[in-house]
């Protein structure tokens, strides 16, 4: 594809955005906004091993987990570059205790609030596997003209406007979903611009691939185990045994699952009996991806999208990916619970 050929992700919002005579632009704007945080994250992260950005940052989060000196710039990266936008009134980080409230004029006036995970499976940094940053965009429920409130992070998933995430590997992708439809953007570097790559990405209903780290079984429920079972056991009719692949990077083992079809689960567990993910930075926003493509995301007992969340920082399990694989795994633990 040549160059003139290319439709930019800036042309493909504004084409959009002409379909909806009643829109102001404001979301199109976010976006633009997080697409541009993502290409001066993506930049750091190319160079890490040669900008003293590999390593530990010698600080825990909230979660108590220790912070990548690139988790702490990603971080700080996103906050200055929405806060410097005249379209988003808040932002609450996977790495803050609270959420941040923008207080000038512009900031209490804007409609939307931005919650985000800066840089997922940053565990991965130091061994140069992929890693990503999530995002979610909220219309705010307090008045307009008013610092935002707390209320307006601590939404359920079915009221979110978009999401995306942006993953960094072997090239770097903007992927974002409305209610609509899924696109992707690949960031050409010659230009400096993610253009239209993935156009209305669909998940499959069925793949062969679960993901999952199984080297956790011991701390799973009975159903939980006898679905891995299945994965495992042998049947050609049903293209079983599935193939096993997990990065560590929801990031990154979603985005395979969202162009190739599959599983991706993160159970509760002997040592985290609510889960490990965090409902608003990354079940949510990846359930609305999935779901807007044609899968689904459930905890297990129920629809992520319909948690009506309680803290900032909650967990849920989750299982997510192709719809048909995804009933089948809850099928599995919801029998087994039923007859314990």
């Amino acid at each position: 594809m040549s160059l003139g050929s290319l439709i930019t992700m800036d042309e493909f919002t504004i084409q959009e955005t002409r379909k909806f005579p009643q829109a102001t632009g404001e979301l199109s704007s976010l976006l633009r906004d997080l697409g541009l945080a993502g290409k001066i994250i993506n930049k750091q992260v190319r160079k890490a091993g040669l900008a003293d950005l590999l390593g530990k940052h010698g600080a825990t989060n909230v979660q108590g987990e220790e912070q990548m000196k690139l988790d702490v710039f990603a971080n700080d990266i996103l906050i200055r570059i929405l806060k410097n936008s005249t379209d988003c009134a808040g932002i609450a980080s996977e790495e803050n205790d609270n959420h941040v409230c923008y207080e000038d004029t512009y900031s209490a006036n804007s409609k939307y609030v931005v919650l985000f995970d800066p840089l997922d499976g940053s565990s991965n940094i130091d061994v140069n596997a992929s890693i990503g940053t999530i995002f979610s965009i909220y219309r705010r429920v307090s008045p307009l003209g008013q610092p935002c409130t707390e209320e307006d992070f601590l939404q359920p998933g079915n009221k979110l406007m978009a999401a995306g995430y942006i993953i960094y590997g072997s090239s770097t992708m903007m992927v974002y979903a409305t209610k609509i439809s899924v696109n992707g953007f690949t960031l050409e570097p010659s230009i400096g611009e993610f253009c239209l790559s993935h156009p209305n990405m669909k998940v499959p209903a069925d793949g062969k691939i679960y993901s999952l780290n199984q080297g956790n079984t011991i701390k799973y429920s009975e159903g939980m185990k006898q679905y891995l079972n299945y994965c495992m056991e042998s049947n050609k009719e049903e293209g079983r045994p599935y193939g096993h692949r997990y990065i560590g990077s929801m990031v990154a083992d979603l985005h395979r699952t969202l162009i190739k079809g599959g599983i991706f689960i993160y159970p509760a567990d002997k040592s985290n009996a609510n889960g490990k993910l965090r409902l608003q930075y990354e079940c949510n926003p990846m359930t609305f991806i999935v779901e807007a493509a044609g899968g689904k995301g459930s905890s297990g007992t129920g629809n992520i999208l319909d948690i009506v969340p309680t803290e900032l920082h909650q967990r849920t399990p989750i299982f997510i990916g192709s719809k048909n694989m995804v009933n089948k795994a809850v099928e599995f633990v919801k029998a087994k619970e039923a007859v314990s």
